[in-house]
């Protein structure tokens, strides 16, 4: 297959994906991460223009909006797209793209890439699109689900897996391709030419998603354990839910 004909399977595959997909707002921890990579992010992020690689139902897309003056949205799926354009958010362009074909039009102050290098069919394409649109100060945010994460390392001493870096099915059908831990998505980074500015783990982890939703839902696990967990994954980053970088391109 060629390359022109592999992306246009791909595109097709993320519309199927997005139509089967289960939305961020029924999940109380799908929320509660996207609002603590925010929380993460706010600090290094300046009012000016942004790019966003992928919205799925635009729940992030919302959080940032107010943060900054323009806002790009990119992403494969008219589906996620038509979705997020419903948030009516005033300074917001959508584009329906893939990633590795999208042509940025402004130098952008800040690309946000929130759980999107673990899906793409070639990471290293997609890091150079970013590396040629961002400002030459801009700043590239990634979070990647990690693969040390404590529920992960549970589930393989529970047996249920035996690789902690190998595709279960709930990676597959999220369609992940990849997992990273914190060594492994910095590598990937610098490879493509950035380097970091800010890096860590988001949120101690350690249950399953549906295990962790339950006990947000019911009150187990209430505000003030939620910010115990959040600052925990300060302390230990390699065994939280998302591991992030912040990173900018490197000096020639």
């Amino acid at each position: 297959m060629n390359e022109a004909n592999l992306l246009a399977d791909e595109q097709a595959q993320l519309e199927v994906y997005a139509a089967n997909y289960i939305t961020s707002d029924d999940s109380s921890q799908q929320r509660l991460m996207r609002q603590l990579e925010m929380r993460v992010l706010k600090p290094f992020l300046r009012r000016g223009r942004a790019l966003e690689l992928g919205c799925e139902i635009g729940y992030m897309s919302e959080l940032l909006s107010p943060l900054v003056e323009h806002l790009d949205i990119v992403d494969a799926s008219s589906e996620f797209l038509q979705r997020t354009k419903q948030r009516g958010l005033a300074n917001a362009q959508y584009f329906c793209s893939l990633f590795e074909d999208f042509q940025p039009q402004h130098a952008y102050d800040c690309v946000i890439a929130s759980h999107v290098l673990e899906h793409v069919l070639d990471v290293q394409s997609v890091l150079k699109v970013v590396h040629a649109g961002l400002a030459q100060d801009g700043l590239l945010f990634v979070a990647v689900p990690n693969a040390q994460a404590l529920s992960r390392q549970l589930a393989r001493h529970m047996g249920l897996i035996d690789d902690l870096y190998a595709l279960t099915p709930n990676d597959l059908r999220g369609g992940h391709r990849r997992v990273y831990d914190r060594v492994t998505l910095n590598r990937e980074l610098e490879l493509a030419g950035f380097e970091i500015v800010a890096q860590g783990g988001i949120f101690f982890k350690y249950l399953a998603d549906f295990q962790m939703d339950k006990m947000i839902d019911s009150g187990i696990l209430g505000p003030q354990q939620l910010e115990g967990l959040f600052s925990l994954g300060n302390q230990y980053p390699d065994m939280c839910a998302d591991v992030y970088a912040i990173v900018r391109p490197r000096a020639a």
